[in-house]
């Protein structure tokens, strides 16, 4: 018997074969990501491509669609829709490599990836006010940040640990929740990626059509909403994924805000310090959804290889949060769940 996956390879190929106008093309596994989505590299006649599978009963391909044409509109190098069929859930896309900014990141490379990758975020974080109404992005609001910090109580806590919270323990997540929603919501509105890190950038060559560099490769941004401008640049710099030294980061945040300040991203009278806070505070709130995010994976979607970014995710949320009182409640009775459930496991 065909599995629901085999059938919705045949209708991929069904497709491709009608898009294409030929059956003479090769097909494999690009990528996956933490969606229901698929990504196919399809290869025909010296050409490449990619072919993007969204299930429409769980996935919504205009969003992606829209906000690829925004992110090009701004000069940035997003892949161009070749065709769709929104019915069906497909797209068929430039292939801009297979170049991840993870693998390609070291010592020797760090500073310039970074420095292409900031360049673009800024780009995007200056779009003008007449494209961004146009586009009518959804908010970054209080409702939005709360639910997202709810995974890691859901999903990490109660699931992964296995903790039954006490009315105290909630009362410390509330009051936590309730002052990183109001650290976000207190700085300036910008379009956010909202996945902006070292798995969804990739290393290209220069290309004609983006008048600002084609460096780099943006990818999974059908997310995108209106809210922080320290948003992004905490997913690049403290990435789930790869960690670098604390001096170093902020080196990196520095001259972020030189920049975005000179181009009126940010508003003149804050200072550097003040906008550390926000990029402190941001990554506590991104890195408290992550972590609820890579356990829902784990138990939800089958998907257990994430567990493994759980510990660098968490990393981040005591070092970090070491630095401001508002946390401290919250650090406290995050070693606490850590030594039980170490004592009990």
């Amino acid at each position: 018997m065909k599995t629901a996956n085999d059938r919705r390879l045949q209708q991929v190929h069904d497709w491709l074969a009608q898009t294409l106008g030929s059956t003479d093309f090769s097909l494999a596994p690009a990528s996956a990501d933490a969606s229901f989505r698929r990504y196919f590299r399809v290869c025909q006649a010296g050409q490449s491509y990619i072919v993007m599978d969204a299930p429409p009963e769980q996935e919504d391909c205009r969003p992606f669609i829209a906000v690829a044409a925004l992110f090009r509109q701004l000069g940035l190098n997003t892949p161009r829709v070749l065709a769709q069929d929104l019915a069906q859930g497909l797209l068929l896309l430039d292939d801009l490599g297979e170049r991840l900014y993870l693998p390609e990141l070291n010592e020797e490379t760090a500073d310039k990836l970074y420095g292409d990758a900031i360049q673009a975020l800024l780009t995007l974080q200056s779009a003008p006010a007449e494209v961004v109404q146009a586009v009518a992005l959804p908010a970054y609001d209080r409702p939005l940040l709360l639910d997202e910090m709810g995974l890691f109580r859901d999903w990490y806590l109660q699931r992964h640990l296995g903790l039954s919270l006490n009315k105290h323990d909630r009362a410390v997540l509330d009051t936590l929740f309730s002052f990183l929603a109001e650290a976000a919501l207190s700085q300036s509105q910008v379009i956010v990626h909202r996945d902006y890190h070292s798995r969804n950038l990739l290393v290209c060559e220069s290309r004609p059509d983006t008048p600002s560099g084609s460096n780099p490769g943006i990818l999974d941004f059908q997310d995108a909403v209106m809210g922080p401008p320290s948003y992004d640049l905490v997913s690049l710099l403290r990435d789930c994924y790869i960690v670098w030294p604390r001096q170093r980061v902020e080196i990196w945040v520095a001259q972020y805000f030189e920049q975005a300040q000179a181009r009126g991203i940010l508003p003149a009278a804050m200072s550097q310090a003040q906008f550390m806070r926000d990029f402190d505070l941001m990554g506590i709130q991104r890195h408290l959804k992550a972590s609820g995010i890579f356990a829902r994976l784990n138990y939800r979607d089958n998907k257990p290889g994430y567990l493994n970014d759980i510990p660098r995710t968490l990393g981040y949320i005591t070092s970090i949060g070491a630095s401001w009182p508002e946390l401290e409640d919250f650090l406290g009775l995050l070693d606490r769940w850590h030594a039980t459930t170490a004592v009990a496991g």
